[in-house]
C-alpha cells in the first residue's frame, strides 16, 4: 500500500549575524505522544492555498512578523521524521523549506503553538532540529 503524505511549508529565518530562529513546540494539540522539540515556523498547505501565501501566514501567526524583506527563496524539501495521525491512518510529512529574510528590528511574538524561541548558530540549529528533520536537511545547515 502506498504511503500518504501531508505537505508543509517552513521558513528558515536567518538574522544578520548568521543565526537561525528556532521555536520550541508547546505540544498542545498534538495527538501523538512526542517529547518537546524545536522547529522552524511554518505549517501545512491546505487545498487551494499558494505555497508562499501559506509561508507568510504561518510566519505571521507563529512569530508575529508581518513583513518579509524580500521574496522567500526555496532551500530544500525533505520527508520529516514526524508522522501525522489522520482518521484511521498515519501520514508522512513532506516539508518544503524556504529561506526567509525579516526586517532587522523585527520583534518575535510567539503564538500558543510555541513556548520559547532562540537565535542559535547553524550547528546548534542542526542539532535542535534533528528531532523533526532528517540528517539530509540538518547537514545543509552546518
Amino acid at each position: 500500500m502506498a504511503k500518504l503524505f501531508n505537505v508543509g511549508v517552513k521558513g528558515l529565518i536567518e538574522n544578520a549575524e548568521g543565526k537561525i530562529l528556532v521555536l520550541k513546540s508547546s505540544l498542545k494539540g498534538h495527538r501523538m505522544p512526542t517529547e518537546a522539540y524545536w522547529d522552524i515556523p511554518g505549517g501545512r498547505i491546505e487545498e487551494g492555498e499558494h505555497v508562499l501565501e501559506v509561508l507568510k501566514r504561518e510566519i505571521e501567526e507563529e512569530t508575529g512578523i508581518k513583513e518579509l524583506k524580500k521574496e522567500a527563496e526555496f532551500f530544500h524539501a525533505v520527508i520529516s521524521n514526524h508522522k501525522i495521525p489522520f482518521e484511521d491512518k498515519i501520514l508522512g510529512l513532506v516539508l518544503m523549506v524556504y529561506k526567509v529574510q525579516i526586517p532587522k528590528n523585527a520583534k518575535i511574538k510567539l503564538s500558543d503553538e510555541h513556548v520559547a524561541y532562540e537565535w542559535v548558530d547553524k550547528a546548534e540549529a542542526a542539532k535542535r532540529l534533528s528531532h523533526k528533520y532528517p540528517a539530509e536537511f540538518t547537514q545543509l545547515l552546518q
